[in-house]
């Protein structure tokens, strides 16, 4: 451990000093940033460990000797905080690509985390400054979405604010997660995925399109039940590239048939070319990029799920009042 306090600033060291007793036992549960190192040592062979058994060898290895009631110190949702702490930093050092996930719940270290450890030292600081984490897609939805701020003074916040902006960093988190997930999956799924997304929009009954010869529509939605009404749908799974206008004109030409209603998705963006052709058709063509696609899902629930509720109680005034 005194390895990882070496090059820390001042208030990072004294986070970890904290954590030693005069006997070299830990009296405190680490920050979640101070699992970092521990994460990637136990990674270090290049094994492929499933995340909550990552997150147990953690605990076994490195703070075995934390007190039995700090280990058994749960979160107001009932999670083992200890695990919970170790499980921020393995979010953390997937965002900055120290660890990889080369399958569903599985981690292994990546060449970049094993320099890390070469190195002996990883902050926080220097991992929300690290390129990577930089250029993760949580940056641009954190600035279209919530605004929030990293710099939430805790003594100039309500408990209110402090509990917002929590929920809002773990929302940023998880649509950038669930942006990352949907440019990785496999393309007809991902066309399966916004075909579901729209019928939990409320959009009617869908029909997939056979994957050849289906002149660059993937899906169909009647908005009625005889299929008066139809809207096509086109989704692009990119990584980088953007949509361009020549995609939105062959999407054009393959909707003249029945249609004049069609919804074109992309996990990247769409450029100018692209949202100019789209607005001066004839045809009513919504535009949904990666951004605007997890925000939609987030809110539809499609794609996740509830991890944690918290009930927060107030004094109930009406109580008290006499009759």
């Amino acid at each position: 451990m005194e390895k990882w306090c070496k090059g820390l600033k001042e208030d990072e060291e004294r986070g970890i000093v904290e954590l030693v007793m005069k006997t070299g036992k830990i009296k405190e549960i680490p920050k979640f940033y101070e699992t970092f190192m521990p994460i990637l040592e136990v990674l270090k062979d290049g094994n492929v460990l499933h995340y909550n058994e990552l997150r147990k060898i953690v605990r076994d290895t490195y703070y075995s000797d934390l007190p039995d009631d700090l280990l058994r110190q749960k979160t107001k949702s009932g999670d083992l905080l200890i695990l919970n702490r170790i499980g921020w930093g393995q979010v953390y050092l997937k965002v900055a690509k120290f660890i990889k996930q080369p399958e569903r719940a599985m981690v292994q270290i990546t060449e970049k985390g094993k320099e890390a450890l070469k190195k002996g030292i990883l902050t926080l600081e220097s991992v929300k400054n690290d390129p990577d984490y930089l250029a993760h897609g949580a940056q641009k939805v954190q600035k279209k979405t919530s605004g929030v701020d990293e710099n939430v003074s805790i003594n100039n916040s309500s408990p209110q604010d402090l509990i917002d902006h929590g929920f809002s960093k773990i929302e940023s988190q998880v649509k950038a997660e669930l942006l990352d997930k949907l440019k990785t999956i496999d393309p007809y799924y991902f066309e399966k995925v916004i075909l579901l997304l729209l019928q939990k929009m409320g959009y009617g009954e869908f029909k997939e399109t056979a994957k050849s010869g289906d002149g660059g529509i993937d899906g169909i939605i009647n908005q009625d039940e005889l299929g008066l009404e139809k809207i096509y749908i086109q989704a692009k799974r990119y990584n980088e590239n953007s949509v361009r206008e020549g995609a939105i004109r062959n999407f054009i030409g393959a909707m003249a048939r029945d249609t004049l209603k069609g919804i074109f998705v992309t996990t990247s963006f769409f450029d100018d070319g692209a949202v100019r052709k789209a607005h001066d058709a004839q045809h009513t063509i919504i535009l949904i990029d990666g951004n605007d696609l997890v925000e939609l899902m987030y809110q539809y629930g499609v794609g996740v799920q509830v991890s944690n509720s918290y009930d927060v109680k107030k004094m109930d005034e009406d109580f008290f009042v006499e009759s």
